[in-house]
């Protein structure tokens, strides 16, 4: 198969690089090691920003009173349920820039 353009790793720049330069006329093939998004979207940046508003949200919820909110009940963490939250919300991006590459 011949292409115009490799882009190695699917991240969020080669996967962008890679939709433009579709968009542009090019035939382009994607090398990705694991799955589609890269480290970033499916291990790194993402699901560690989705761990840490799931720990901001616990902040707040342990602290509501100081921002004139009162909580009945104990406010305790899930971390079974952050961590699928974490990896729902990764999944769910992935799914998104695969979407974008199959219509690209």
């Amino acid at each position: 198969m011949d292409f115009d353009l490799i882009v190695i790793g699917s991240g969020p720049g080669g996967y962008v690089a890679a939709i433009r330069a579709s968009q542009l006329g090019l035939k382009v093939g994607v090398v990705e090691k694991e799955n589609i998004g890269g480290v970033c979207l499916n291990w790194g940046c993402i699901p560690t920003k989705s761990l840490l508003k799931s720990a901001q949200a616990l902040e707040y919820a342990q602290h509501a009173e100081s921002y004139g909110v009162s909580i009945s009940g104990e406010v305790k963490a899930n971390f079974e349920a952050m961590v699928k939250r974490s990896r729902d919300v990764a999944d769910g991006m992935s799914k998104g820039v695969q979407f974008l590459f199959k219509k690209n």
